[in-house]
């Protein structure tokens, strides 16, 4: 079964040396974001870029950057999106957060082709 909606993507900007307590920040929201229950969550690992401070961060052979960037992507209904934004806020201390509305095509196990 094939069904369409509006709904809104969630990005989250952070750097990989994030941390909350002892484990990866990144690996602190995807558990948050599944206990919230929103419906999925992927984050990805940056090869280069920079943030707030201009400094460049990247995975080159003599490089031993260890603060590599990272972005986590959460689609959603915009109310589960909005209403996850307050726990991002007592666990983001640094990064960039964005939210666009986007066109989701959902398909389903088991569906017609």
């Amino acid at each position: 079964m094939k069904s369409e909606t509006t709904g809104k993507l969630l990005r989250i900007f952070i750097g990989e040396s994030d941390r909350l307590g002892n484990q990866p920040l990144y690996t602190a929201i995807v558990e948050r974001a599944r206990k919230a229950g929103l419906g999925g969550a992927t984050v990805f690992k940056g090869i280069e870029g920079f943030g707030g401070h201009s400094v460049v961060h990247a995975a080159r052979v003599f490089d031993l950057s260890t603060d590599l960037p990272v972005l986590i992507e959460i689609v959603d209904s915009e109310e589960k999106i909005r209403a996850f934004i307050p726990e991002l806020d007592r666990l983001v201390g640094e990064g960039l957060i964005t939210l666009e509305t986007v066109e989701v095509i959902r398909y389903k196990a088991g569906s017609p082709k």
